[in-house]
């Protein structure tokens, strides 16, 4: 196996995108993060690490992480790559704030990541991916889809910091960056009923796909339906614009959530662990 590392995120996504595309629902979150990279390249100061490995001259797993987030790990149709991914990154970091991935290639990581540092890891969220092609019928919900503007930043800062808080605290996600990327991006979406009542982003994974997320709702506005209409609402313009599909993250301790996107139509594909590196002995 032969590992390789990349300058630059053009040069990856070109040698990267037939295997990424292969597995799209699993890689939609490396998709975006490298849209992102490529179309939007002054939201990350400092440069990323972008690494395939190759066996046979075929790509057998490949993983990238900007800082300072965690690293993000593809499907690996042979772990033993992920040994050689943990060896470079080691190389090139020494410590890691943790690791994302499918559970198979993230425990594999894990294991060989502990014996080089003696990091601990913590399961900080257990996730699944849906996809959906094609939304549900539903109950009418009031309200209506808008575009977030510049003018809704104040609000949409507050509403991202309690997120923050609420969902991804662990993420070590900034809320101001956020907010100024999905605005500068056209991405962030809010239902409005009077005023609005909640969020959701569509982030672009591939030609034919999207992300959706995040979602939030604020606890005033919740139980009445709308962010289900806000998602679903979403989605359908998406496919009106011609994607074929929509992805989308939910955390496995919130039921509720995941009930309501499977009404929406989305259906499950894999699940997808995050995990935490600090110190000591893990539990």
């Amino acid at each position: 196996m032969q590992l390789q590392r990349f300058d630059t995120p053009q040069a990856f996504y070109h040698h990267a995108q037939s295997y990424l595309l292969q597995h799209e629902a699993e890689h939609n979150l490396l998709l975006g993060i490298l849209h992102t990279l490529q179309h939007h390249p002054d939201r990350d100061a400092q440069s990323p690490y972008l690494v395939s490995v190759e066996a046979a001259e075929k790509i057998v797993a490949v993983a990238l992480q900007t800082p300072p987030h965690k690293l993000v790990l593809s499907k690996a149709t042979e772990l033993a790559a992920i040994e050689l991914i943990a060896q470079d990154a080691h190389r090139h970091f020494h410590a890691l704030p943790g690791v994302s991935g499918l559970i198979p290639e993230v425990q594999a990581f894990i294991e060989v990541w502990r014996i080089l540092t003696g990091q601990s890891a913590q399961l900080a969220m257990q996730m699944r991916i849906h996809q959906l092609t094609e939304v549900q019928p539903l109950p009418a919900v009031n309200g209506r889809l808008r575009l977030a503007t510049a003018a809704d930043r104040p609000l949409l800062l507050e509403w991202f910091s309690a997120f923050i808080t609420e969902a991804i605290a662990s993420f070590g996600a900034n809320a101001e960056k956020l907010v100024d990327g999905a605005l500068q991006k056209q991405s962030l979406y809010l239902w409005e009923d009077s005023v609005p009542v909640s969020f959701a982003g569509g982030n672009l994974a591939s030609s034919s796909a999207v992300r959706i997320g995040p979602v939030y709702t604020p606890p005033e506005f919740r139980r009445q339906g709308y962010a289900t209409a806000c998602v679903a609402a979403l989605t359908q313009q998406l496919l009106d614009r011609g994607y074929e599909r929509c992805f989308l993250f939910t955390d496995l301790a919130n039921p509720t959530s995941n009930h309501i996107y499977q009404t929406i139509g989305y259906r499950p594909v894999c699940d997808w662990h995050d995990y935490s590196f600090g110190k000591g002995t893990e539990e």
